[in-house]
């Protein structure tokens, strides 16, 4: 998943991200909702963690600016302290998909979350970055409209990749996609998954999308559109 938090909390934002990335997932921060709001607009991300009370901008404010003025229907989870009726029906009348009150088991947001991004791939099935198009549902990959055969891994890999764009993927998160908790010793492994993923989705096309951040990690991306 590539997820953003808009939690004024650090400790509370910090917690729920770091328990995300163990398991491979990719998170974008932001502490008010005015920057919330610009991340969102910005970004293509699976599902976004909203509290409800925020700087700047509240969140019910910012839920209903990206579903009416934005027309951004990302999955969006409500987080917050309040727990009345009344609270629960705003938050789903401003947009948002799901409701969880504080305080709050980790592995049940965890799966919440995972839930509302199946159901939002499952709507459409297809990432697209540039003429790069991933059904998720056939596991066919396509680039300008040639079939292209990729190993499980190499599935595993660009699905991340896709999901995140144009954002950089860490490269302790694509080695937990691939590995797990088990990652080998040696970065060599991915490289070389990496190497054979640019030879089938770069290699035979003028348009290079599979980039390497030294040092950081690995992003897909169009660069001529950022």
């Amino acid at each position: 998943m590539y997820l953003l938090i808009v939690e004024d909390n650090d400790d509370l934002a910090a917690n729920i991200g770091e328990y995300c990335e163990e398991r491979g997932d990719t998170v974008d921060y932001a502490g008010d909702g005015l920057t919330g709001l610009h991340l969102a607009a910005v970004n293509r991300y699976d599902v976004l963690v909203l509290d409800l009370s925020l700087p700047g901008m509240d969140g019910l404010s910012l839920c209903e600016r990206l579903r009416l003025d934005a027309g951004n229907d990302v999955p969006i989870l409500m987080l917050t302290a309040r727990d009345t009726l009344r609270d629960r029906l705003s938050g789903f009348e401003t947009g948002a998909d799901d409701y969880v009150t504080k305080p709050f088991s980790l592995p049940e947001l965890y799966m919440r979350l995972k839930a509302l991004v199946r159901r939002a791939s499952g709507a459409s099935g297809h990432l697209t970055v540039a003429d790069l198009v991933f059904d998720t549902r056939s596991l066919i990959v396509r680039r300008g409209g040639r079939r292209l055969e990729l190993t499980p891994t190499g599935l595993r890999i660009l699905e991340l990749l896709m999901r995140a764009s144009p954002a950089v993927v860490r490269t302790a998160t694509v080695e937990r996609a691939v590995w797990g908790d088990d990652p080998p010793d040696s970065e060599a492994a991915l490289r070389g998954h990496i190497h054979q993923l640019r030879g089938i989705i770069d290699k035979p096309f003028p348009e290079k999308l599979l980039k390497t951040v030294h040092g950081i990690g690995y992003r897909l991306a169009d660069d001529d559109k950022l």
